[in-house]
């Protein structure tokens, strides 16, 4: 059996949060398949139920996702979809309580080399009414209305199978403004058979410090994507005064290597 590969060290991997929950870590790839483990904390003070899924997403040029109904699934994300098993499917959790989502992936034999990616949601299941609530609305004839957010995180899980490799370039670096905001764009392509990932730095001629724009990721559906760095005014005007060195490399908790850089004017 092939251990679980993790995009960094379970301990001190990056976490996400959206509402009360917490997930660890966000990304997850399995090499040739094998088991990992997530863990999932409540940082709200009330008790909160989650539903456990899996989804099926494209990423699109502009580094959006769309969702992939199962009757439009590819080949390849059928295959994903058929070999990611986890448990349990539904979770309960007390405040300031944590419990682990166990992963596994079993690739056929005769299933093509390549990088197969399912993505797993973590949403809100709303509290039921309380008693009092309900009698409430019952005195009121049954007619009342309550809006409740669900609050849901996806994440990544990757397999991949067989010897993959992927490199990536840097294009067309320049300024944009959307509405009162400013933004850096700049094109990343992909190349080979597998995603890339990793964090925009910027820096001056100089060597100074311009941006850090972490998990971009070019997943294998596109060839390239484009790229927008928030910048504020002090950021802008020193991109706009000289040429700019962008270096797109590996996140540092996977080793910080340099994947592609380029440096240019940018106007």
């Amino acid at each position: 059996m092939t251990a679980a590969v993790l995009t960094a060290p379970f301990l001190a991997a990056p976490a996400q949060a959206q509402g009360d929950l917490l997930v660890a870590p966000t990304r997850v790839v399995l090499t040739g398949g094998g088991n990992a483990e997530l863990v999932l904390s409540n940082i709200g003070t009330a008790e909160a139920t989650y539903r456990i899924g899996v989804e099926l997403r494209r990423m699109t040029d502009d580094g959006d996702f769309v969702d992939v109904p199962d009757a439009e699934a590819n080949a390849t994300e059928k295959a994903a979809a058929e070999m990611v098993r986890y448990a349990p499917r539904r979770i309960t959790l007390l405040p300031g309580q944590p419990q682990s989502v166990r992963l596994s992936a079993r690739p056929a034999p005769d299933l093509p080399d390549g990088e197969y990616r399912v993505h797993m949601s973590f949403r809100a299941i709303p509290p039921a009414l309380s008693p009092e609530e309900a009698q409430k609305q019952a005195a009121a004839g049954g007619l009342s209305i309550r809006l409740t957010p669900v609050y849901g995180i996806t994440i990544p899980v990757f397999v991949r199978k067989g010897q993959l490799q992927a490199g990536a370039s840097l294009a067309n670096p320049h300024l944009v403004k959307s509405g009162n905001d400013s933004f850096l764009e700049v094109t990343v392509n992909r190349s080979g058979n597998r995603s890339v990932y990793g964090e925009l730095i910027g820096k001056s001629a100089r060597g100074e410090a311009l941006f850090n724009l972490r998990g971009v990721a070019v997943y294998p559906e596109v060839p390239a994507r484009s790229v927008r760095i928030p910048l504020n005014a002090e950021q802008q005007a020193r991109i706009a005064a000289g040429p700019v060195k962008i270096e797109y490399r590996e996140m540092p908790e996977n080793g910080g290597q340099l994947i592609a850089e380029m440096t240019s004017a940018v106007r």
